[in-house]
C-alpha cells in the first residue's frame, strides 16, 4: 500500500469515527450521520481502489522482469548473429542481411 494513501486512510477513519461519536453535539449543522456515512463510503472505495492498484501493480512487475529478460536474450542473439555476418562477409554484404552498420 501506498504510504501516502496508508497515512490518508488511516487520518480519514479516525476522523470519522471522531465525528460519529460528537455529531449530535457539534455546531455545525453540515456534519450528520448521512454525511459521515458517505465519507465513510468514499475512504472504503480508496481502499479497495489501493489493493487493486497493488495487486496490478505485482503483476505488472512480473510481467517487466519477464520482458527485461526475453530483451537482453534478444539482443544478445542479435548480437552474436550481427557478429557472425560481420566476421564471414564482406562490408558490402552486410546490408542484405539487415546489418546496416558502416564498418
Amino acid at each position: 500500500m501506498s504510504k501516502t494513501i496508508d497515512l490518508q486512510l488511516e487520518k480519514s477513519r479516525s476522523l470519522a469515527v471522531g465525528l460519529r461519536k460528537h455529531v449530535a453535539n457539534g455546531k455545525d449543522t453540515s456534519i450528520t450521520n448521512a454525511s459521515i456515512d458517505q465519507m465513510e463510503e468514499r475512504i472504503a472505495q480508496l481502499a479497495q481502489a489501493n489493493e487493486e492498484c497493488d495487486r496490478l501493480r505485482a503483476e505488472l512487475s512480473v510481467k517487466v522482469k519477464a520482458m527485461n529478460a526475453t530483451l537482453a536474450e534478444v539482443k544478445e542473439t542479435y548480437h552474436n548473429y550481427k557478429q557472425n555476418i560481420k566476421g564471414y562477409y564482406p562490408q558490402e554484404q552486410w546490408i542484405d542481411y539487415g546489418v546496416a552498420d558502416k564498418r
